[in-house]
């Protein structure tokens, strides 16, 4: 677990946080602690898509699902608030490391406990399929290992994220290459049977310490899922037929999931825990965790709120308002506000009115809030510049109630000041492009990006990270990231490291051709030393700005022509 950063949330809802737990796709995990002790994980959602309506009302719905999930050998929902500015959802913490950790860590799990790991998981699958659910993502990094048996986590809530604006654009689809099944990945209907393939999947990596359908990328580990048979070696006995079933090409060949609990556990996988299933060393490992989550204690006298921003979502190039934040000699805004939701957003410069004539003044009215900037505070004419700020006192049982977020504009020199009554506003004002809404009212051409004194526009520098895909989003290719750093046409930009699923890594170094009014465009080739699984050929690379995020896309036609959706995080 890492430390909260000063740009990082310490109180959601009724939980003050303790520290990060870790990051993904679709959000930050934290590690919470209720008013009356109890200890969660809360998954706050990336803020890009609290935007889209669409991911909201999917992540409404699965939320509501999840909260259906509470049999034994699952971390149920316990509190959620999908209508927040951003939104969060808690789930009960259990201490235990994952079963990735402890393979990597510790070696293969002995027979013992990998009949009582998957006896608990076959159980666990077989009560929320007949909820009419399913889980989809059942891999190693899922479930988690503790002193009271296995658990399966992330019930449903990933799903939320799938055929939203923010993710199908770069191709994101829900499922972990390895552990997906044939008919995921070719994109067929999906069954209960998807969970029971990726459980045999998870049970022969916890039984050998490698996956079933081994590969150097995800291309190769998705051909061999559809195409080849699994590796087998080291199962033996009647857990290798079990497990060969559950992969078993053809969804109607696999065991309900209730089949293989009761043939890893006749009597059940709570008795095989009860006498003990975990061995010595992780037992200290889990006992030791315990301890430490004890023993944390949340720190005290931090503001409390709801989840705010490090600063103005909107700027322009001029100063934000008073108070709401201060800016670097590098452009990034350094938040005043404890509480704020990282990292900020940064938006596509705004372009400039043309030549002609202006328009006539709008008019304006103020409504001071308790962020709004002194009356006239100059900002340049046809200008953009949108200030958020919220206010909250403390409700009943110490949950944070939003008060007001107080909007300012200025445009065409006049500064109107609105208050809104806990509305996110973020991006609902026009953003750049090349539809001429932010230009003046004859479609005026547009402004070059601010630059900082390196001459790279200051949006772009800073660390980006995001789900990447190839071939039109067919191909998930794992988590893209690039910290980007000043430079002029022909000096390194940065390096990009694509982690696949697995944890298998290829670098390509990125090297600045030109910066244009829309994006900036690269090359690409492949850093020494990566394995013979990384596309070593040159290629050509842009990054462009949509809303607060990056889209990166590669024109390799032998990679699939990549493409990822970044945010900024540092």
């Amino acid at each position: 677990m890492r430390p909260l950063e000063v740009d990082e949330p310490t109180v959601v809802g009724p939980y003050r946080l303790l520290g990060r737990l870790g990051s993904g796709g679709m959000g930050r995990v934290y590690l919470g602690r209720s008013t009356g002790g109890r200890t969660v994980a809360v998954k706050i959602v990336h803020p890009h898509f609290a935007l889209d309506e669409e991911f909201r009302a999917r992540f409404r719905r699965e939320v509501a699902a999840a909260r259906r999930v509470g049999g034994a050998w699952t971390a149920p929902v316990l509190d959620a608030d999908p209508e927040a500015r951003v939104p969060w959802v808690a789930t009960a913490y259990a201490a235990g490391p994952s079963l990735t950790a402890a393979v990597a860590d510790g070696g293969p799990l002995p027979a013992h406990s990998v009949r009582a790991l998957g006896a608990g998981l076959g159980e666990a699958l077989a009560a929320v399929h007949e909820l009419g659910l399913v889980h989809r993502d059942v891999k190693p990094s899922n479930v988690l290992l503790t002193l009271d048996g296995p658990l399966l986590i992330d019930f449903g809530i990933a799903r939320a994220t799938e055929g939203t604006a923010s993710l199908t654009s770069a191709g994101v689809s829900i499922g972990s290459p390895g552990y997906m099944s044939p008919e995921q990945i070719l994109g067929k209907g999906v069954t209960g049977a998807a969970d029971v393939f990726s459980l045999g999947a998870v049970l022969a990596y916890a039984t050998t310490g490698r996956p079933p359908f081994p590969g150097d990328s995800s291309a190769a580990l998705l051909y061999k899922v559809v195409h080849e048979e699994p590796s087998l070696g080291g199962l033996d006995g009647d857990l290798r037929e079990l497990v060969a079933s559950c992969l078993a090409k053809d969804p109607a060949a696999r065991p309900a999931p209730g089949e293989v609990a009761r043939r890893l556990a006749s009597e059940g996988a709570a008795r095989l825990v009860s006498g003990g299933w975990l061995p010595g060393p992780l037992v200290e490992r889990v006992s030791r965790s315990a301890v430490q989550l004890l023993n944390l204690e949340a720190s005290e006298g931090e503001a409390s709120g709801p989840v705010g921003f490090s600063r103005p979502s909107v700027t322009a190039g001029g100063e934000d308002g008073a108070g709401a934040s201060q800016r670097t000699g590098e452009g990034v805004a350094a938040p005043t506000t404890a509480g704020a939701f990282g990292p900020p957003p940064v938006m596509p410069a705004p372009t400039a009115p043309s030549a002609s004539p202006p328009s006539p003044a709008s008019s304006s009215a103020s409504v001071p809030g308790p962020r709004d900037p002194e009356p006239g505070a100059g900002h340049p004419s046809g200008r953009l510049a949108l200030s958020v700020a919220a206010t909250s006192t403390r409700g009943a049982q110490g949950r944070g109630r939003r008060i007001s977020c107080t909007v300012a504009l200025a445009v065409a020199g006049a500064l109107a000041a609105v208050t809104v009554g806990s509305v996110f506003v973020l991006d609902l004002l026009p953003g750049s492009g090349d539809d001429g809404h932010n230009a003046g009212s004859d479609g005026g051409s547009h402004e070059p990006p601010a630059a900082t004194p390196g001459g790279l526009p200051a949006r772009y520098v800073g660390t980006w990270e995001g789900q990447a895909a190839a071939l039109d989003g067919k191909l998930p290719l794992g988590t893209f990231r690039i910290t980007i750093k000043q430079a002029k046409a022909g000096q390194e930009l940065g390096r990009l490291h694509q982690t696949d699923p697995l944890g298998g890594v290829c670098v390509d170094v990125i090297t600045l051709k030109k910066v244009t009014e829309k994006q900036i465009v690269a090359g690409s080739v492949g850093a020494e030393g990566n394995h013979d699984g990384c596309n070593p050929a040159p290629t050509t690379v842009t990054f462009t700005p949509v809303g607060d995020d990056l889209d990166y896309a590669s024109k390799s036609e032998e990679s699939g022509r990549p493409e990822a959706r970044l945010s900024k995080i540092e």
